[in-house]
């Protein structure tokens, strides 16, 4: 699965966040290192949303986008 990440330098480095994932976010002292942690949070970014959503009624739709 792909995510379209931001990117931002800094003065300590990159910081990263996914915008389609509000408060997923995370940093690096170099770009490559600032995307492989962004890998990172977003796994457990979803492993804490299937968590919440577990005996929840839940449904999944499909969606195109052009």
């Amino acid at each position: 699965m792909r995510y379209k990440v931001n990117l931002k330098k800094t003065e300590e480095g990159y910081s990263v966040w996914v915008p389609g994932l509000p408060g997923c976010w995370s940093q690096g002292k170099t770009e490559e290192e600032a995307l492989e942690n962004i890998k990172d949070a977003i796994q457990s970014y979803l492993e804490t949303v299937e968590e919440l959503s577990k005996g929840k009624e839940s449904r999944y739709v499909e969606v195109t986008y052009a």
